[in-house]
């Protein structure tokens, strides 16, 4: 009987005098032809298949596919990839572990087991999404926002401590430690997994799915991943492989090096910029070229970081020496280093010079020619250089609604005894935030040193501006006070506020009192300046309605110039003590002397702050939890509630219901992003989400923010729609998730108006624009549409993650034809919808829908079934994938 694939290729690896097993691609070759250049991302895909090929998920067919991508850089094929490990935040992690405990409710209510609802490969929860910049610009800010967290999110930890127990190979990363993807970076990350199994160790790439679209991060250490909904990620943890069509890969070749002055942030706008007009959604990103060999590994991690903002799958850098030297800085084992380069080198996964793998298209960067960027006003991919800041600021505000009066005269304000003037595009908030760029030692740095000869010329922070300072993890604290810049950023206003995402996510916490009046009052265009990666709108504050993506030493620079009209590469950022105007050239710090601050980042540090990763704060160490398989649900809670997803299941599923006579619910434009569909940020107190906290008794103070109540189907669903800027186009004119009850013309909260529909009997359809779902990868974007009574979305493209979420969800997703739209139909609204057939669906299949305009004319239009592959639609046929999951569980 003649070998499988899996079984031909199996080989040992000697690596300092212990044996590893593994999959050998070089071995496979020899039956599945030269594989020699394929990407580096495409051979981790390759070993994965080998690796887990049984005939059934995965074939000896599959694994031919694969390899002859070669010939075509192309593949219409769907595999199944199962990554080794999964990795998750605190907004997105309580709803997964609330469906987990869910799950166990539904199996054991339908007679099964609920210990087979477990994880099956290791699962890492970092909680960074909670703390809050409520107090900020003194000592005491880290202390105090660490107390608060605490104390409105205690019930949410009681509950993740009880999963902790409840859920084996399930660990959580404690508050207060730092952002889930540096934390993966400099710690969970391995390059190559290893396992003993049956008493022999095998050796394997490692490889993750997250639950937050920026786990794309950890690609620049060689590690292919990307980000999923929770609810894919639900499923990869309870043993279903990622079903995906083998993508497409773009090579981006980098050659040269930056020029003096320029940072890794400028560079990732660029490529970023680049890559969008390229259009890479749903593909994956290989970064190769000998521009490379002077890459650091964290500018690296800083590309991988964005690629959500730009669109792709994953944005992969290929493993190399410069990946051992990061290894080696951050701690990790000689042992562990030592296997990670014996085993990318024997499976041709090691970079070498001059690689030229085979791409399914081409770009190239000469980093030479790259310039000092922001970008804004609304959207990651909008790169601005920073001499056009104000041409810029000047374009947005003009496009708001209310656009009428230009040159708004500044507002005379009081705050702490003075009298001040906020004037129109001043910077309110300027904050060094955010994984992306608190990852990467030489910007933060560079900041901390711009800090320091901004205060040695007499230079201050504006009053109007809230800065603050929120690392990714510990040792940027440990670096940055070994090179004795803290006192500096503390002089500034950049005290630390904590370790986690804050204002990145829209926990900026409120503006004081008095501006934020002021602005309502002027109905000010302010701006806020970060160093992360989504500035769209609505997310950062709401007052605030232009929102900024910069480097750390641009995000001190506008602190201290304080007005977003002033261009930073001609007009002073102020005046030294002598009335002298100092600008930005005058205090930017040389690249020898970042490079010798950057010295000051030892291994020593990594190895202090990671000793005890795992064991958090007296105040969490405190919480108890009771030792049961089930969660004891409390019925007054407004942070943890039994999801209805499984209440109406059986054991086997009913046939898809055809869609008759669906209202569209609202009619939306382009780049429609996660956050417009079910916003992160604040709870309005006369919101239905606001006012449902109210009637159970919770005070405005303790709203919390919407990602923190993720585990409250609730108040999520009161909250979908309900982004303060989003834009119906069915009530022109009108901001915040308004639509119209039909077939009358009252305008009313589109919950209250799906509630209605609901009593009626009515199903509901979605109409959009381009890149439906952009953003980030949030489940309940998917899930609050569903409890709405959404059956079907209707867009002219959807992004990669939402797509995959509203299948996961049981709602339809179907593609408008190329050149047809909601404007071109000449869609109002008031259209009645009818889909039939769908119990007879196939992926990619062409669906007619019927439109009966409201004079009772009809239309009918093809739009393409954006369930791709046979995977998806046996999900969607179940009424989702967790519903599938529990059946496969009960059979």
């Amino acid at each position: 009987m003649s070998l499988t694939l899996r079984e031909a290729s199996k080989d040992t690896l000697q690596v300092q005098a212990k044996t590893y097993h593994y999959y050998s691609l070089p071995l496979a070759a020899k039956q599945i032809g030269d594989i020699s250049r394929l990407p580096k991302s495409l051979k981790v895909l390759l070993e994965n298949l080998l690796r887990w090929q049984d005939g059934d998920s995965v074939t000896a067919d599959d694994i031919h596919a694969l390899a002859a991508w070669l010939t075509q850089a192309h593949a219409d094929r769907e595999i199944a990839w199962r990554p080794a490990r999964v990795l998750m935040q605190d907004f997105t992690g309580v709803p997964a572990v609330v469906d987990l405990a869910a799950m166990r409710e539904a199996v054991k209510r339908l007679g099964g087991d609920t210990a087979k609802v477990n994880p099956l490969s290791p699962v890492d929860l970092v909680i960074d999404h909670s703390v809050t910049v409520d107090r900020f610009g003194d000592d005491d800010a880290f202390s105090e926002n660490v107390r608060l967290e605490m104390e409105r999110n205690h019930e949410r930890y009681v509950f993740l401590r009880w999963g902790q127990q409840a859920f084996s190979r399930f660990s959580v990363v404690p508050p207060g430690t730092g952002i889930c993807h540096q934390v993966n970076l400099e710690y969970l990350g391995k390059a190559v997994w290893s396992e003993e199994q049956n008493g022999e160790w095998v050796a394997w790439p490692d490889s993750l799915v997250g639950t937050d679209s920026h786990t794309t991060m950890i690609n620049g250490l060689g590690v292919l991943g990307w980000g999923v909904g929770g609810i894919e990620a639900e499923a990869a943890m309870l043993g279903q492989p990622v079903s995906m069509l083998i993508p497409d890969v773009v090579g981006f070749k980098l050659s040269g090096k930056l020029r003096e002055g320029i940072t890794a942030t400028d560079l990732v706008l660029t490529v970023t910029q680049m890559l969008r007009k390229h259009g890479v959604v749903g593909k994956f990103v290989e970064f190769y070229g000998d521009g490379l060999d002077s890459l650091p590994l964290a500018d690296r991690a800083t590309i991988a970081n964005m690629s959500p903002e730009y669109g792709a799958t994953c944005g992969f850098f290929p493993i190399d020496a410069v990946t051992l030297d990061y290894m080696r800085l951050s701690g990790r084992s000689d042992a562990q280093i030592a296997l990670v380069e014996a085993y990318a080198k024997a499976q041709g996964m090691w970079r070498l010079p001059g690689d030229e793998p085979v791409f399914t298209s081409t770009l190239a960067l000469d980093m030479g020619e790259v310039e000092a960027s922001l970008a804004g006003p609304k959207r990651p991919q909008d790169r601005v250089a920073l001499g056009n800041v104000p041409k810029a600021f000047a374009a947005s505000a003009e496009l708001e609604l209310n656009a009428a009066q230009k040159n708004r005269p500044p507002v005379e304000y009081t705050l702490n005894g003075h009298q001040y003037a906020l004037p129109d595009g001043a910077v309110v908030i300027a904050a060094i935030t955010s994984c992306t760029n608190t990852s990467n030692p030489s910007v933060l740095m560079a900041a901390g040193l711009l800090a320091k000869k901004a205060v040695a010329r007499g230079l201050k922070r504006q009053p109007w501006v809230k800065a603050s300072l929120a690392p990714g993890s510990k040792v940027v604290s440990d670096y940055l006070a070994h090179a004795g810049l803290t006192p500096w950023l503390d002089a500034l206003g950049f005290n630390l506020v904590g370790y986690g995402c804050t204002t990145c996510i829209g926990n900026s916490g409120p503006l004081p009192e008095p501006i934020e009046l002021a602005i309502k009052q002027g109905d000010l265009t302010v701006g806020a300046v970060l160093s992360g990666n989504r500035n769209f709108e609505g997310r950062i504050h709401p007052l605030v309605k232009t929102n900024w993506l910069a480097s750390p030493p641009l995000v001190v620079a506008y602190a201290l110039a304080g007005n977003m009209n002033l261009d930073l590469t001609r007009d002073p950022l102020g005046h030294d003590g002598q009335g002298a105007p100092v600008y930005l050239r005058d205090i930017w710090p040389s690249g020898q002397e970042i490079a010798r601050a950057v010295e000051a980042v030892s291994t020593d540090m990594f190895h202090k702050e990671y000793a005890a990763v795992f064991e958090g704060t007296p105040e969490w160490k405190s919480i108890q939890v009771e030792g049961s398989d089930t969660y004891g649900w409390q019925p007054d809670s407004t942070y943890i509630r039994l999801s209805p997803f499984f209440d109406e299941m059986g054991v086997t599923p009913d046939p898809v219901e055809d869609i008759h006579g669906a209202r569209i619910l609202a009619m939306l434009g382009d780049s429609v992003t996660t956050d417009h569909i079910s916003p992160a940020g604040n709870i309005k107190a006369e919101s239905p989400a606001g006012r449902y906290l109210q009637s159970h008794g919770v005070e405005r103070r303790d709203f919390n923010s919407y990602g923190s109540r993720r585990g409250n189907h609730e108040v999520m669903m009161r909250g979908t729609f309900a982004n303060i800027r989003i834009r119906n186009e069915m009530v022109p004119g009108v901001e915040g998730g308004m639509t119209r009850h039909l077939p009358g013309a009252e305008v009313v909260s589109i919950y209250d108006a799906a509630m209605r529909y609901q009593q009626e009997g009515t199903p509901l359809a979605v109409i959009a624009g381009k890149e439906y779902g952009s953003g980030s990868s949030r489940d309940w974007a998917a899930k609050g549409p569903r409890l709405l009574g959404v059956r079907v979305v209707i867009a002219e493209s959807f992004e990669r993650i939402h797509r995959s979420n509203l299948i996961g969800m049981g709602i339809l997703p179907l593609e408008f034809a190329p050149g047809v739209s909601r404007k071109t139909l000449g869609l109002t609204g008031e259209e009645r919808i009818d889909i039939s057939g769908l119990q007879a669906l196939k992926p990619g299949a062409t669906v007619a829908v019927k439109l009966t305009r409201a004079d009772g004319k009809t239309q009918v239009i093809h739009c393409r079934c954006r369930i791709d592959t046979a995977t998806e639609l046996t999900y969607y046929q179940n009424d989702g994938i967790l519903h599938y999951v529990i059946r496969n569980m009960l059979h």
